[in-house]
C-alpha cells in the first residue's frame, strides 16, 4: 500500500506540473487569439478529438486490463499479442479514416460554422494514425504498471507544445494566421510523443507478436468505451455547432456567440478541471491494482481501494469548491482579463463535486468490466446535457452549458454509485461525504465575509492571496478535526522520510 501511495504522488506530480503549464498556455492563447479565436481553436479541437476516440480511445483502457489478466495468469506472450493486437486493430481504423477525409475535405468541411475551423482540423488530422498508436503504447505501460513512463511522455508532451506553440505565436514573424500556428504546434507535439514512446518501448525489451486470439476479447471490451468516449466527443462536437447556433437564435452575432463558447471551453473549463489532474493519478495508479483484484476475485481488497479512491476523491472536490465559490470571479480577472469567465468559474464550482465522482467512478467501474453500464450511465447524462444546450440559451446566455454540465455530471454520479454499491457490497463513503458537507458550508460563508470586508480596505490581488490562505488553513483545520484528512500522519510519514534519507 505505501508503494501504491508513492507511485499515486508521483504521477500526481507530474500531472499537477502538466496541468499547470497547459493552464499557463491557455492563458497566453486566450490572449493572443482572443475569445473568437479560441473558440476556432477549441471547435477544431473537439471535432478532431472525435475521429481520436474513433480510432483509438477503448483500446488502451482495455489493452490495461487484459495485460493486468496476462500478469495474473504469468502469460508475458498474452501481453505482447495483446498489445499487437491493438496496435493492428488502431491502424485499421485511422489510416482509411484518415484518407478518407483528405478526398471528402470538401463536403466535410461544411459541418463547421466558420471555414477557419475546418483548415485547424485538416492540420491535427495530419497526426491521427501516430496518435493512436501512441495512445496503445500508453496502455501498455499502464498495464504493466511503467506509471514515470506513462507520465513522463505526457509531461513532454505538453512541454513540446507549449515550447513550439510560444516560438511560433510570440516570435516567428509571418502572415499565417495565429490560430493555425497553434494548431501546427499541437500537431508537432503529438509526433514527438509518438517518437518517444515507441523509441522507450523497444529500448525496454517491448516485443510485438501474432495477435492471433487477441482481437475477439479486445474488441468486445473496448467497443463500449469506444461508444462511451466516442459518444462524448460526438456530443461536445455537437454542442460546439448547436450552442452558438441556439445563441445566434436570440439575436446576436456569430462572432458573439463563438466568443461565448470560447469563453466557456477555453476559459472556465480549463480551471473547473484542475481536479481531473489528481483524480486522473488517482485513477491510473488504482486500475490496474483494481483489474487484479477483480480477476483473482478478492472483494474485501477492491472494496477497500474503492472506499480510498471516493474518500480521496471527495477530499479533493471538497477542498477546491470554498475556493472556486468565494475567490472565482478574482481568479478569471487575473488570468484571463475577463469579469465574465469569473462570474462563471464561481457559479460552476459546485459541478466539481458531481463532476469529480462521475469520473473516478467510471474508472473504477471499467476497470471491473461494468463498460456497457458506464455507457449508459453516459448517454442519460448527454441527453440532459443536450436538452439543456437547446432549451436554455434564450434565459441563461453562456450559463446553459454550466447548467447542462451539472444536469449530466449528477445524473450520471448517482447512477454510477448506484452500481458500485451493488457491486462491491458496501459503500462506506457516505458517511465521509456527510462530515466533509458539513465542514465546507462555514468555510463557504467564513471565505465570503472575509473577502468581502478584504476588498473595502485592499486591492483585489493582496485580498485574493489572503482569502485563499485562510480558506487553506481553516479547511486543515476543519478537516483534521472531522478527521477528514490526517495532517499528523501525513507530517511523520514525511520526517521519517527525511531520516531514512
Amino acid at each position: 500500500m505505501q508503494n501504491l501511495y508513492r507511485t499515486a504522488a508521483m504521477v500526481t506530480i507530474f500531472s499537477a506540473l502538466e496541468h499547470c503549464l497547459g493552464f499557463l498556455y491557455r492563458i497566453i492563447l486566450s490572449r493572443t487569439l482572443g475569445p473568437e479565436g479560441l473558440g476556432v481553436y477549441q471547435v477544431s479541437l473537439t471535432v478532431f478529438a472525435v475521429f481520436l476516440t474513433v480510432t483509438s480511445s477503448g483500446l488502451p483502457m482495455t489493452l490495461s486490463r487484459t495485460i493486468s489478466k496476462h500478469r495474473a495468469q504469468g502469460s508475458r506472450r498474452g501481453e505482447q499479442a495483446a498489445t499487437s493486437a491493438a496496435i493492428v486493430l488502431s491502424l485499421a481504423v485511422s489510416v482509411p479514416l484518415t484518407l478518407l477525409l483528405f478526398l471528402l475535405r470538401a463536403p466535410f468541411s461544411r459541418v463547421f460554422s466558420d471555414p477557419r475551423c475546418a483548415d485547424l482540423f485538416y492540420i491535427l488530422l495530419l497526426s491521427l494514425s501516430c496518435t493512436s498508436i501512441y495512445s496503445i503504447l500508453r496502455g501498455n505501460f499502464w498495464g504493466n504498471k511503467r506509471f514515470l513512463a506513462y507520465s513522463l511522455v505526457e509531461f513532454l508532451e505538453e512541454i513540446v507544445k507549449i515550447v513550439t506553440g510560444v516560438f511560433l505565436l510570440l516570435v516567428v514573424q509571418t502572415e499565417v494566421a495565429r490560430t493555425k500556428l497553434a494548431a501546427l504546434s499541437v500537431l508537432i507535439s503529438y509526433l514527438c510523443s509518438f517518437a518517444l514512446a515507441a523509441a522507450y518501448f523497444f529500448a525496454k525489451g517491448g516485443r510485438l507478436r501474432s495477435p492471433r486470439g487477441e482481437f475477439l476479447p479486445l474488441v468486445k471490451s473496448a467497443l463500449p468505451v469506444t461508444a462511451m468516449r466516442t459518444s462524448s466527443s460526438l456530443v461536445n462536437s455537437l454542442i460546439s455547432v448547436l450552442f452558438p447556433m441556439r445563441l445566434m437564435a436570440t439575436g446576436v452575432s456569430s462572432a458573439h456567440a463563438l466568443g461565448e463558447y470560447g469563453v466557456v471551453y477555453g476559459m472556465v473549463m480549463p480551471v473547473i478541471m484542475f481536479p481531473s489532474t489528481l483524480i486522473g493519478s488517482i485513477a491510473l495508479v488504482l486500475v490496474p491494482e483494481l483489474s487484479e483484484c477483480f480477476y483473482r476475485k478478492q472483494r474485501e481488497k477492491l472494496s477497500g481501494l474503492v472506499e480510498r479512491a471516493l474518500n480521496a476523491t471527495l477530499l479533493i472536490a471538497g477542498m477546491l469548491i470554498p475556493l472556486f465559490l468565494v475567490c472565482g470571479k478574482d481568479v478569471g480577472a487575473m488570468l484571463y482579463a475577463s469579469e465574465r469567465s469569473g462570474a462563471l468559474i464561481s457559479g460552476c464550482a459546485v459541478i466539481l463535486l458531481p463532476m469529480s465522482i462521475t469520473m473516478i467512478s467510471t474508472s473504477i467501474l471499467n476497470s471491473m468490466g461494468c463498460e456497457k453500464h458506464t455507457l449508459f450511465f453516459f448517454l442519460g447524462g448527454a441527453a440532459a446535457m443536450l436538452l439543456c444546450v437547446w432549451f436554455l440559451p434564450k434565459y441563461l446566455g453562456s450559463g446553459a452549458l454550466c447548467v447542462g454540465m451539472a444536469c449530466d455530471y449528477t445524473l450520471s454520479a448517482a447512477c454510477a454509485l448506484i452500481l458500485l454499491r451493488k457491486k462491491t457490497g458496501k459503500l462506506g463513503s457516505w458517511k465521509y461525504f456527510f462530515k466533509l458537507s458539513a465542514a465546507v458550508v462555514p468555510i463557504v460563508a467564513a471565505g465570503y465575509f472575509l473577502r468581502k470586508f478584504l476588498v473595502c480596505y485592499l486591492s483585489y490581488i493582496p485580498a485574493l492571496a489572503i482569502t485563499v490562505f485562510a480558506i487553506l488553513a481553516l479547511e486543515v483545520a476543519l478537516f483534521s478535526a472531522l478527521r477528514l484528512l490526517d495532517v499528523k500522519s501525513l507530517f511523520l510519514r514525511f520526517f521519517a522520510k527525511k531520516k531514512r534519507a
